[in-house]
């Protein structure tokens, strides 16, 4: 059945649906859960305001928490100087309301979107791991370009960092964003700043599986970011091994022009 019969039938009969993106069939739960307990990187993207997704990003990981996987759980939210803090949270020396309070300085977008993932991190004493830059950084560039930064904010980026961005990111970019409405100049820029998310998360990521060879890490971040031409694409260029499998539920651009160049498996939800 291809994706576009898929959906037909999903709105007709009103459930959730995965599809697995390699033969265009609707699989099972447990069936993309066999694929993903044999990954050592599983990106789960996400609307960052639509709860739903969030549910799913919890049911995969408590699955995989189940079945005896050795997790962690890297998120977009924090950066890779929140770590100390998200360390505190995870080892229980931290109470609820200091840690909300955090999180909100952190992340923009209501605790209750987010809070039974880190709950159930800190209950599980599973490591949470801060990906991304420092948000100043991430606006500056998305304002005036890569080009910008002072030597001062290059340095407080990975290093060795640029932000190339090539034709086919941009493409990739206007599919994933279609309502993304602004001229060459700010579109540009735009994807740079994705870029640069992209590449410093994907070092950060390396950097722990390095340090932590036999654990499993579920990437929680955008659909943007998870896409195979984002973050994934940049986690391979630093360790061509870590080669993850990623879930994109509702996807924003047509489902019959998704391919395994994008992603793995679709969780549609409407």
């Amino acid at each position: 059945m291809l994706l576009a019969g898929i959906f037909v039938a999903q709105s007709c009969v009103g459930h959730d649906l995965i599809v697995r993106v390699k033969d265009r069939r609707e699989v099972t739960f447990g069936e993309m859960m066999t694929d993903l307990k044999k990954a050592r990187v599983v990106y789960v993207g996400e609307n960052h305001d639509e709860p739903a997704h969030h549910l799913l990003q919890l049911r995969i990981i408590r699955d995989l928490h189940g079945a005896g996987v050795p997790l962690a759980i890297g998120m977009e939210m924090f950066t890779a100087a929140d770590q100390r803090e998200l360390d505190r949270w995870v080892e229980g020396r931290v109470g609820l309301t200091q840690f909300q309070k955090f999180y909100l300085r952190s992340w923009t977008l209501p605790w209750s979107l987010y809070g039974d993932i880190l709950l159930f991190a800190r209950d599980h004493r599973i490591p949470l791991v801060g990906l991304n830059v420092l948000r100043k950084i991430a606006r500056k560039v998305a304002t005036t370009g890569f080009d910008s930064l002072t030597p001062e904010e290059r340095r407080a980026l990975p290093p060795s960092i640029a932000c190339d961005v090539s034709d086919a990111y941009l493409a990739m970019i206007r599919r994933s964003y279609a309502n993304h409405d602004a001229g060459q100049r700010s579109f540009r820029n735009f994807c740079e700043a994705q870029m640069l998310w992209n590449k410093a998360m994907a070092y950060h990521l390396v950097a722990f599986l390095q340090k932590n060879p036999r654990r499993t890490v579920v990437v929680i971040t955008g659909g943007g970011h998870a896409m195979r031409g984002g973050m994934p694409t940049e986690v391979e260029k630093e360790e061509p091994a870590l080669k993850g499998v990623i879930v994109l539920p509702d996807p924003a651009m047509p489902l019959d022009t998704i391919t395994l160049a994008d992603a793995d498996y679709l969780w549609i939800s409407h």
